[in-house]
């Protein structure tokens, strides 16, 4: 870790409340970085177990937090390093994740990025699901920018700029902060790297229920606006009480193989035509034909997978 002399490149922050279970995982894979130019800010919302403990004992500064917006902001205004990685307490970082992601953010002179995210889980229903997830992403990033609160890049300078984190808002802070953010400098994915995230969300609400409820925020944004009340049930915290929920949901054993397989095979067909039809731009190919011939395969395969996800979430 940075000594207390050395102004960090980096500044990890993560809002915390009663995270004592996952947060010494995710300290354990921050000290385990090849990168060590970063120092942790813990906003801790009140814990009453020993996540403050936890946290110090690992070296990080705590200060006083709130759920989540707050939290980030409070960790924010603390922090002194040029770049804010802001992450949950439940994500796992491979151990050059640092160093990749800071090398590609300087090299292409970023300035707001995210990257990847895979399940800490073995159910191929959480891996199909978390790769729609992404791809929906990449392919949003342009026009509709959208990036998870536990996977924010951002330099000190762009955060301070836009005011941070809205404090305002109810649900989608993240997306509200990256929507922002976007119109001054665009949000990038990172290529480099990706990173674990826990899926006991999932498991505490039921898969299926879960994404209605994303999808309710995603069509609020859309056509309201920004969250200042609350719109769906959503709890932040007290996972420790939680159970899984039953059936398909909490396994996807009663999903059908057959569908399961159908739309794993068009996402990766499609997120194939997304790379095609962008390298078919990137290459700045006078042939208008070839660029129209890609852009129909890609809404062709956008169009089929919409159908399949309708099958599989009915």
């Amino acid at each position: 870790m940075n000594s207390a002399h050395k102004i960090p490149a980096i500044s990890i922050v993560i809002p915390c409340l009663n995270e004592a279970r996952e947060l010494p995982n995710l300290l354990d894979s921050i000290r385990a970085q090849s990168f060590q130019n970063y120092e942790i800010i813990v906003a801790d919302a009140g814990s009453t177990d020993n996540t403050v403990e936890l946290a110090r004992k690992a070296g990080a500064l705590v200060v006083p937090g709130g759920m989540p917006g707050p939290g980030r902001n409070r960790g924010a205004e603390a922090a002194q390093g040029t770049w804010l990685f802001f992450f949950d307490a439940d994500v796992i970082l491979p151990p050059d994740f640092l160093a990749q992601a800071f090398a590609e953010l300087q090299e292409n002179y970023l300035d707001l990025a995210t990257c990847e995210f895979k399940p800490q889980s073995d159910l191929r229903l959480d891996k199909v699901l978390f790769h729609f997830a992404n791809l929906s992403v990449k392919l949003n990033q342009a026009f509709n920018p959208r990036a998870a609160g536990f996977c924010i890049f951002i330099t000190r300078r762009l955060f301070e700029r836009i005011g941070g984190f809205d404090e305002t808002l109810r649900l989608a802070e993240d997306h509200d902060l990256v929507d922002r953010a976007s119109k001054l400098r665009p949000l990038k994915i990172l290529k480099s790297t990706s990173l674990l995230v826990s899926v006991r969300r999932l498991e505490k609400e039921g898969r299926f229920s879960l994404i209605q409820k994303y999808m309710a925020v995603e069509k609020h944004l859309m056509t309201k606006g920004a969250i200042r009340e609350d719109i769906v049930e959503y709890e932040f915290g007290n996972f420790d009480q939680s159970t899984a929920a039953a059936g398909s949901e909490s396994g996807g054993e009663e999903i059908p193989k057959k569908l399961l397989d159908e739309v794993e095979s068009k996402i990766i067909q499609l997120e194939e035509q997304y790379n095609q039809f962008e390298a078919t731009l990137k290459s700045k190919s006078d042939n208008p034909d070839l660029i129209t011939d890609s852009a129909r395969k890609f809404r062709a395969g956008f169009e089929a997978l919409g159908e399949s996800v309708k099958i599989l979430f009915k």
